[in-house]
């Protein structure tokens, strides 16, 4: 069964940092494009702030670039976000997202871990 888990979420103050981890299980990592999508609030869409593929290179939304760092260790199956000088605008439930590389409909996501900038 495959398990997609985020933690690391927190209120945090202007100028702040965070490191968001996601532990995935029951899939080979090496096999998944990973992303990470936020919601700033009920009824909004999600949005896609950073995403690692398999192979390749990572991109970012314009608006968290230069400030947040997605990497993955695949031998630990694990996701993670740098966030550093986090905005008021950066409060958001934040999404881990793995999709296959081959076959995208097995794709899974986390339930979401919430982080607040707030002063």
């Amino acid at each position: 069964q495959v398990q997609v888990v985020e933690s690391g979420g927190d209120l945090v103050q202007p100028g702040g940092s965070l490191k968001l981890s996601c532990i995935v299980s029951g899939m080979n990592l090496n096999e998944y494009h990973s992303r990470w999508y936020r919601r700033s609030a009920p009824g909004e869409q999600r949005e896609l702030v950073a995403a690692a593929p398999s192979t390749g290179t990572t991109t970012y939304a314009e608006s968290v670039k230069g400030r947040f760092t997605i990497s993955r260790d695949n031998a630990k199956n694990t996701i993670y976000l740098r966030m550093n000088s986090l905005k008021f605008e950066d409060t958001a439930i934040y999404y881990c997202n793995a999709i296959h590389s081959i076959t995208s409909a097995r794709e899974y996501w986390g339930q979401g871990t919430q982080v607040t900038v707030s002063s």
